[in-house]
């Protein structure tokens, strides 16, 4: 084969992945929310007085400043780390893949060091607003614990990434990606028997509600669980998890302490429930395989400057890379979660047909959590992995001039 027909046989098996991706892309982007729907504006000061909507605009303001920190401090400390962390090679015995998973240790224990007074700071931000309860000690020694946890993950990645590059060298991401995509799948799997989930008790009403609202969306009874997190924390949430025989509703006990009516919670119910409708933990891991695959193609890329993921040597800027690189990815992952979770929205309209209740815990989300209904553009780009408050309230008042209530 000349030349110039691999040169042209490497363009269509490109042209073919490529269209493959934007056909997968396309279909995952496909929501149940009309196409057509327009939202309109909402002033906020209709439904929470000035004071709070100023404490809410200060609150995440300041949150952000941190949230700016956690994002691109990583980036400036891996860069460093990048440039000079093979000068902590020295002389070691454990092999290159022990090696390279030393180095990657190390930098993560960098990284905690260089962002500990930027987590502290936040953690005082949120003690200060009454939304956490974690002591500063405690949350030292929690995140120093759970270091523990990334370094057998990082471990684990070094041993994958590298064992493959030393089989198939600067092709080990053909490998490599199908089983970081696998091990997302298990993780998403167990993760409902991981999360310290308990029976709801002194609420039967609601698991009534559950399987009434699971029938009216057609999705079979789901296990209604609660997550008790009250010694930690203030802030409300619940969740969808789980794959087939795993699935379950976790609800925050935070959420059942008499700060939300019974009609706001089935809302949430019946929000959790279109996730599993919708099939969106199926859709989020088909999301991140979409990206798994060419971000380990251009880290492999990247790092053939350092000899390839088969050295020890490469491993510092693998760190860099795959940091930076989802970091790139961040704005259109937070795009892919708004339109599914404003879809679960659209759903809970419809399951529920009360635009009321869903009005109600909008408004009661920005009392209990403090955050900006409104905030400003790039907010919802950088951290925005729901729709704002006002854009969910828009939504409910669309719903209601479709469909009247």
């Amino acid at each position: 084969m000349t030349k110039s027909s691999r040169r042209l046989l490497g363009l269509l098996i490109f042209g073919a992945l490529a269209s493959g991706w934007i056909w997968a892309a396309r279909a995952l982007w496909q929501t149940s929310v009309p196409a057509n729907l327009k939202l309109p504006h909402v002033d906020m000061s209709a439904f929470v007085s000035s004071s709070e909507l100023h404490r809410a605009q200060h609150f995440s303001f300041v949150l952000d400043l941190f949230g700016l920190a956690g994002l691109f401090l990583p980036l400036v400390v891996l860069a460093l780390y990048a440039k000079w962390g093979h000068r902590f090679m020295g002389e070691s015995a454990a092999g290159p893949i022990g090696t390279g998973m030393l180095l990657a240790m190390l930098g993560l224990a960098i990284l905690w060091m260089a962002m500990l007074p930027s987590n502290l700071g936040e953690l005082w931000w949120l003690r200060h607003y009454g939304i956490e309860k974690t002591g500063y000690a405690e949350m030292v020694i929690g995140t120093w614990s759970a270091l523990g946890a990334e370094f057998l993950g990082i471990c684990l990645t070094i041993l994958i990434v590298m064992g493959f590059a030393r089989l198939l060298g600067n092709y080990w991401w053909l490998a490599g990606a199908p089983v970081f995509v696998g091990i997302a799948l298990l993780v998403t799997f167990v993760q409902p028997y991981m999360s310290g989930l308990q029976p709801l008790e002194n609420h039967s009403a609601l698991v009534q509600a559950e399987k009434r609202l699971a029938k009216t969306e057609g999705v079979g009874n789901i296990p209604l669980k609660v997550e008790n997190v009250g010694t930690q924390t203030t802030a409300p949430n619940a969740e969808a998890m789980g794959l087939g025989p795993s699935r379950r509703i976790g609800i925050w006990s935070t959420m059942l302490d008499g700060r939300f009516s019974e009609r706001e919670l089935e809302f949430v119910i019946a929000h959790e429930l279109g996730h599993h409708k919708h099939k969106d933990l199926w859709k989020g891991i088909g999301w991140y395989a979409l990206f798994a695959f060419p971000i380990a193609f251009l880290i492999a890329q990247l790092t053939r400057r350092r000899g390839g993921m088969a050295m020890p040597l490469a491993v510092p800027l693998f760190l860099f890379a795959w940091v930076g690189l989802s970091t790139v990815t961040l704005p259109i992952d937070n795009a892919f979660s708004r339109r599914i979770e404003a879809a679960a929205d659209w759903e809970a309209l419809q399951a529920t047909r009360d635009p009321q209740a869903g009005k109600a815990l909008f408004v009661s989300f920005v009392r209990t959590t403090n955050e900006d209904p409104n905030p400003p553009a790039w907010d919802p780009i950088l951290f925005g992995n729901h729709p704002t408050a006002a854009q969910r309230i828009a939504m409910v008042e669309a719903w209601q001039k479709r469909y009247g209530g």
